[in-house]
Formats: structure tokens, C-alpha cells, sequence
């Protein structure tokens, strides 16, 4: 049985959610070479609103009155969310390991509380922006592999870039969130941002195919769009918005730094991916700036 004191169902929610997004991201590394990173978010995000629809459409047409003031907030929730935040990670594992994308990941709560201060008013003192530092120090010992030279020749892999930019993407998700009314059935609420957001994929679904680019219908394609269009779409993004509205946008979003550990170990698990010093300095350093913005405010 689940807790049923708020606070402790939001964490088992959140440690849930930060483990099925771990195995989204191995997976769409594991099968980067057949199956297109378009292909991949239109087909995750096409099973996730056949899911969603008979238990969100309803709340999501009772309640329009309550969200559709709000459409400009719903719009770029959708972009940010679904379009952007899905199919850049899956673009960037074209090119990058799943290890490095995971790691990525733990970047988020400094860029919400970066994010929070230029765009939301939200306070940042001196030790946050020590801890941004830090903290971003980790980033480019890990998009760099440990060697600075890299850096000064811009020798970055892209794949670390594009990540990075849905790393952003939620980073603002997570921040325009805090925006909407508190009493918005979440359900009704995914189901609408993953109806926009689809058809916010669908023009570059449609350019991959014209280029050629077609996923094989086999078992592993079938089994891939099973997984990521039921607990890393559904459960996954019901949870967050839970955690969100229950414990705020900073401590649901410290969640996400559980994903380097899920992350690294499926990774090494299934795709042989060995960790190097370079990511251990740069997770440490990306979580002792965490540590120390936590300690600088509430």
C-alpha cells in the first residue's frame, strides 16, 4: 500500500519518477541506431494520450474554463515539456552515451533557480550564484570528457549540446508550472499539454520519414514504444506534476538528481557503459553546488 501522508507519497512518487526517466534515456540509447529520435517521441507521445484520453478528457473539458485563460502558459508548457525536452534528449543520444545524459540531468535545479531569478523574480544570493559556479564547472567537466583543451577548441560533442538544451527546456517547464491554478485535476492537465505538445512533433515526425528515416516494426521497436509511452510519459510526468503541486518546484526538481544513479547503473547493466573520473568530478561538483544552494535558502 501506498504512504498516504502528502509529503511521503510525493517522494516515493518522485524517486518513481526519476527511475522510469532513467530507463527512458538508457533506452533510447540502446536503440538510437534503429529506431529515429522523431520516431521515437511521436510514438511515445501517440500511446501516452490514447492512455490518457478516457481519463483525461473529461476533467480537461470540465475544467476549461479554469486553463483555457491560461493558454500561453499551456502552450509553452507543452513546447517546453513534450515537444522540446523529449525530442532533444532523444536527439542528443544519437550522439552522446546515456551515462552523459543522465549526468546532464542533474543540472536542472541549478538551472530552475538560474531561471528563476533572471525570468520569475525568484531571490538569488551570493551563495547560489557560487553554487551555479560549481555546479556548472561539473557540466563542462563532463561534456568536455576531463580535458579542458577540448573546451578551448569548442571540441564538444553535440550530442552533450543537445542534451544540455533539454535540460533547459525543463528547467523552464518545471518553473512555468508554478503558474497555474492549484486546482486543475492533473490529469486533465497532462492529457491536454501532451495533446499540444504532440502536434508540436508531428511536423518533424513527418520531415524524419520524408528523409527516409522509418523504424522496423519488430519485437525490440514494439517493447521500446511500449516502455516509453506508458511509465516514463503517463506515470511519470502524472507523478512530477504531483510532486510539484504537493512539495514545490525546488525540492521536486532536487528529485532528478537520483537519475545519475539510476541512470549510470541500468546503463552499465544493459549497454556496458563504463564510468569515468571525468563524470565522477563532475557530478560531484554539479551536487556539491546543488548542496550548497540548498543551504543558502528555502
Amino acid at each position: 500500500m501506498l504512504p498516504t501522508r502528502p509529503a511521503t507519497l510525493a517522494t516515493v512518487l518522485l524517486v518513481l519518477t526519476a527511475l522510469f526517466w532513467s530507463g527512458n534515456f538508457v533506452l533510447a540509447r540502446a536503440m538510437h541506431a534503429s529506431v529515429p529520435p522523431m520516431t521515437l517521441s511521436f510514438a511515445r507521445w501517440t500511446i501516452a494520450l490514447l492512455l490518457l484520453l478516457p481519463f483525461g478528457l473529461r476533467p480537461a473539458l470540465a475544467q476549461r474554463a479554469l486553463w483555457l485563460p491560461h493558454w500561453r502558459r499551456i502552450l509553452l508548457l507543452a513546447l517546453l515539456g513534450v515537444t522540446a525536452f523529449n525530442s532533444l534528449a532523444y536527439w542528443g543520444l544519437q550522439y552522446t552515451a546515456a551515462t552523459n545524459a543522465v549526468l546532464l540531468n542533474s543540472f536542472i535545479p541549478i538551472l530552475i533557480a538560474l531561471f528563476g531569478a533572471l525570468f520569475f523574480g525568484l531571490r538569488l544570493g551570493a551563495r547560489q550564484m557560487v553554487a551555479i559556479a560549481i555546479s556548472f564547472a561539473g557540466v563542462l567537466a563532463i561534456v568536455a570528457h576531463g580535458e579542458p583543451a577540448r573546451l578551448l577548441a569548442l571540441d564538444i560533442n553535440h550530442g552533450d549540446a543537445i542534451v544540455f538544451l533539454a535540460m533547459v527546456a525543463w528547467a523552464f517547464y518545471t518553473l512555468l508550472l508554478r503558474g497555474l491554478p492549484a486546482g486543475l485535476d492533473r490529469i486533465g492537465l497532462l492529457t491536454v499539454l501532451v495533446a499540444v505538445g504532440l502536434v508540436g512533433i508531428l511536423p518533424f515526425f513527418l520531415l524524419e520519414l520524408a528523409h527516409g528515416r522509418i523504424a522496423p516494426l519488430n519485437a525490440a521497436t514494439l517493447a521500446t514504444f511500449a516502455y516509453v509511452g506508458t511509465l516514463p510519459s503517463v506515470a511519470a510526468y502524472h507523478f512530477y506534476n504531483l510532486g510539484v503541486a504537493r512539495v514545490g518546484a525546488a525540492r521536486a526538481g532536487s528529485f532528478i538528481h537520483l537519475m545519475p544513479a539510476f541512470g549510470a547503473l541500468l546503463a552499465w547493466l544493459f549497454l556496458g557503459e563504463a564510468i569515468h573520473a571525468y563524470h565522477l568530478v563532475g557530478i560531484l561538483l554539479i551536487l556539491a553546488g546543488v548542496a550548497l544552494a540548498a543551504r543558502g535558502g528555502k
